[in-house]
């Protein structure tokens, strides 16, 4: 079985093409802080997803290692996606989505980045109307997709997994739910 981590910064569209590719292949999607969410809650720590930020780091990251554990698992019984963030761009500076402790847990066999050009990502925030996002230059998207590519390689350096860029142009996403499949067959 495979488990494949799918990822790209906010406006890249990989929701989009990751949900209609999966119309087309035999993977069970999973959402990385909902695994959290479900351990947190289940050990009685936290009644809302937002709630796991506020406990200490050290519980955190025994959460973020359970998912991982948990994920795995069940990646020997079905194909798995796991849909994360390589790096989360924070007031401080970028953190890594997967830290060593996860990665030593799951393990996945691909990366897969899906990306757009910067002005694309601009664009789609600012017509994206059911979110409230920060607004950013096209130098920070360029930044965020750039460290994007530099941990996955760091976390594909440590795994010995692969990583795809699949590029999610506008007007051209039957292409890039194409790649997808293509790449996950």
């Amino acid at each position: 079985m495979k488990l494949v981590v799918v990822a790209g910064i906010p406006g890249s569209g990989s929701t989009t093409v990751l949900t209609k590719a999966l119309e087309h292949l035999d993977y069970l999607h999973i959402n990385y802080g909902d695994v959290m969410l479900e351990i947190a809650e289940k050990e009685g720590l936290v009644d809302d997803r937002d709630s796991i930020r506020k406990l200490s780091p050290e519980v955190q990251k025994e959460i973020q290692r359970k998912a991982a554990k948990n994920i795995k698992e069940r990646s020997e019984q079905d194909n798995i996606i796991v849909d994360t963030h390589c790096t989360i761009k924070t007031p401080k500076g970028f953190l890594p989505g997967l830290p060593k402790w996860v990665l030593d847990e799951l393990q996945p066999d691909m990366f897969v980045l899906l990306e757009a050009d910067g002005d694309e990502i601009l664009m789609r925030r600012i017509n994206d109307t059911t979110r409230i996002r920060d607004l950013e230059k096209l130098s920070d998207i360029k930044l965020h997709q750039e460290m994007n590519r530099a941990v996955s390689m760091a976390y594909a350096a440590l795994t010995g997994a692969t990583v795809k860029i699949i590029k999610n142009h506008d007007n051209k996403l039957d292409e890039s739910v194409g790649e997808m499949i293509r790449t996950l067959q």
